[in-house]
């Protein structure tokens, strides 16, 4: 059985410093696993692991720029509808790797993952050549300094969820940058940022998004004209409670196992492997149980 992670989320999340990691742990771990790129952007030197399958390899972005004329979105859609009547090349490219790990990083725009079906016909089409897939979303923890912010990255996750229907997970990344002190030296963009701050946002509250009755924040909301919508936000995502958080701290170890451990589960990995037996086991080893 092989499998396959697809690495996604929005620009500057840290996709690829993720995809390195986990390729160094399941190396540690003395698993096999591989790196795909699927961005068509990417620079080389952003990868510690050379890619074994580099969509560049068949269309890059910069020659779709330079030869048509797009600009950087638009050739980047190109580049995947290009893919998508390619497939063979996919599939010729995937035929050499059998009981591996595949860590997919793609591109961090968003709306790939919300709104264009490259990614959900990609996905259907891996699990037609019996490939297990699932899909990580990085959110970046600095990304989250209020309450709106965070809950557009919500929203954003929960739309690629519905978009690819695949098992998923979400990570608040780069926790390593969230100070565990405020006496701390270290500040995110708009101050100390402290483990407490973010620790309510892994398990997203929609209650956050209203502020406290008789406030002076809570008047002047319901005075905006955005009132309502805000309303409708929470209401959504108190009745369709998809979307939590994995912290992901990449400097130690156990928070990487954590989160390797949950995309085992999502996938079912190793459940169709049959059991190792010692090469030195015989009869006698049972004579104490008869």
């Amino acid at each position: 059985m092989r499998y396959a992670v697809l690495v996604t989320g929005p620009a500057g999340a840290g996709k690829s410093t993720f995809s390195n990691a986990l390729l160094t742990h399941l190396h540690t771990a003395k698993r096999s696993a591989h790196l795909v790129n699927l961005d068509p952007a990417a620079e080389a030197e952003s990868f510690e692991y050379e890619p074994v399958i580099d969509i560049k390899d068949l269309i890059s972005l910069e020659d779709v720029m330079a030869e048509l004329g797009y600009g950087p979105n638009g050739g980047l859609v190109y580049c995947f509808e290009y893919l998508l009547q390619n497939m063979d090349w996919l599939d010729e490219e995937l035929g050499g790797y059998e009981d591996d790990y595949l860590i997919i990083d793609c591109p961090g725009q968003i709306e790939l993952y919300t709104h264009h079906p490259f990614l959900p016909t990609l996905v259907k089409h891996l699990s037609r050549v019996g490939m297990r897939v699932c899909a990580a979303y990085l959110i970046e923890s600095q990304f989250m300094e209020d309450k709106y912010k965070f809950f557009s990255g919500v929203l954003s996750a929960m739309s690629a969820m519905v978009n690819l229907e695949i098992p998923w997970i979400n990570v608040m990344s780069k926790m390593d940058l969230v100070t565990s002190s405020e006496n701390d030296a270290a500040s995110g963009r708009n101050g100390i940022r402290t483990r407490k701050d973010i620790s309510r946002f892994l398990d997203p509250d929609p209650m956050l998004l209203v502020s406290a009755p008789g406030s002076r924040e809570e008047r002047t909301e319901r005075n905006s004209r955005f009132h309502a919508l805000n309303q409708a936000i929470v209401q959504l995502i108190e009745d369709h409670p998809l979307v939590s958080f994995l912290p992901l701290d990449l400097t130690n170890p156990d928070s990487i196992e954590t989160v390797l451990s949950h995309i085992d589960y999502t996938m079912q990995y190793g459940e169709d492997e049959e059991p190792k037996e010692p090469h030195d086991l015989d009869e006698g080893d049972f004579a104490d149980m008869e």
